[in-house]
């Protein structure tokens, strides 16, 4: 008997006919993607005459275990948005312009509706972030990834002028530091969700602010990065985005050595979600802090005096307010009161 490659799991055919009905989500009418899906790779116009030192920014991302409950609920579009808005904002904080995404699903079984969704929401999630989506990859390995699971990943490219990049170093002492506003987990600590889910199930009945638990826990992660492009003129002097590690382990990445963040719990605004998550998981103040953003899902350093216009700015698009100020000391993050649920 003669043996295929479609009995060992992979139709070619199938991948070909994919290939060409995702084809319109590629380049997505962006002048300087210079081909489409076909060649052996993306080429892309990297032509900028109005930077003088241009700097190319490489991030790569993945949505964690958030991504098996997208496929698990029906969230495949919503996931990419996750991907791509948690990308984008991890360049977008050092003040880089996205330009081009690249991504990657690797699955046991391809099921051509899954898959499109997932690149129709990759898609649109880099037009909401001005930037496009060149090419990627689709990889179906039976034997190897479960046969309902799909990994996926991106990698995005981009720009900014050497003489503007944002990485802390402009923060000094008496800087006011602002908390933005999550719209509940992002993309971390899921896998603690999904231990909770296990051990109380009947945490799925809930409603939170009229929601369902389930469409509560999986919003996409927040898109931030117009509302930074709206900041990055000099007005802030650091910009960290809150995610695993919670506030400590983020925020102390761009803190100078010698300062300090004095963070006041108590002005945090917790959302409902995380007490829900608290009670019904017995989690304790610290492990909350440490595994998810508790309601900041970005925090904003500044000189005193720009303060408000920040707040005011940002307050267009999210819910936006002190929390803290930048002093002497050696220990970069110092936290003082109490979260309040």
């Amino acid at each position: 008997m003669s043996l295929t490659y479609e009995q060992a799991g992979v139709n070619i055919d199938q991948t070909d006919a994919l290939k060409k009905s995702i084809s319109s989500y590629v380049g997505a009418g962006d002048p300087r993607v210079l081909n489409g899906l076909g060649p052996f790779a993306s080429l892309y116009d990297f032509s900028f005459p109005e930077i003088k030192n241009p700097v190319l920014v490489l991030k790569a991302e993945e949505p964690g275990s958030k991504q098996k409950m997208a496929v698990e609920y029906g969230f495949t579009e919503s996931i990419c948005h996750d991907m791509i808005n948690h990308l984008i904002n991890d360049i977008a904080v050092m003040g880089a312009r996205p330009l081009a995404v690249l991504d990657t699903i690797v699955c046991g079984e391809a099921d051509s509706s899954i898959i499109e969704s997932f690149i129709k929401g990759i898609s649109e999630a880099c037009a909401v972030n001005e930037c496009s989506l060149v090419g990627g990859e689709t990889s179906v390995q039976p034997g190897v990834v479960g046969r309902d699971v799909y990994i996926l990943t991106s990698t995005v490219a981009g720009i900014i002028d050497k003489e503007k990049i944002i990485d802390g170093s402009a923060i000094n002492e008496g800087d006011t530091v602002i908390a933005v506003a999550s719209n509940g987990l992002h993309t971390n600590g899921y896998s603690l969700l999904r231990l909770i889910m296990n051990n109380r199930p009947e945490i799925k009945n809930e409603i939170i602010t009229g929601e369902s638990f389930i469409n509560a826990v999986m919003r996409p992660h927040s898109a931030y990065y117009k509302t930074i492009k709206k900041l990055v003129n000099g007005i802030a002097t650091g910009f960290a985005h809150i995610t695993g590690g919670g506030i400590e382990g983020n925020l102390s990445r761009i803190i100078p050595n010698n300062l300090c963040a004095e963070i006041g719990l108590g002005k945090i605004k917790t959302l409902p979600l995380f007490k829900l998550l608290k009670d019904y998981g017995g989690v304790s103040d610290e492990e909350m802090l440490k595994t998810f953003n508790c309601g900041v899902g970005l925090i904003i350093t500044a000189k005193n005096e720009n303060a408000d216009e920040i707040i005011k700015t940002v307050s267009e698009d999210y819910d936006c307010y002190e929390i803290g100020r930048i002093v002497r000391g050696n220990k970069k993050i110092a936290f003082s009161g109490e979260l309040e649920f």
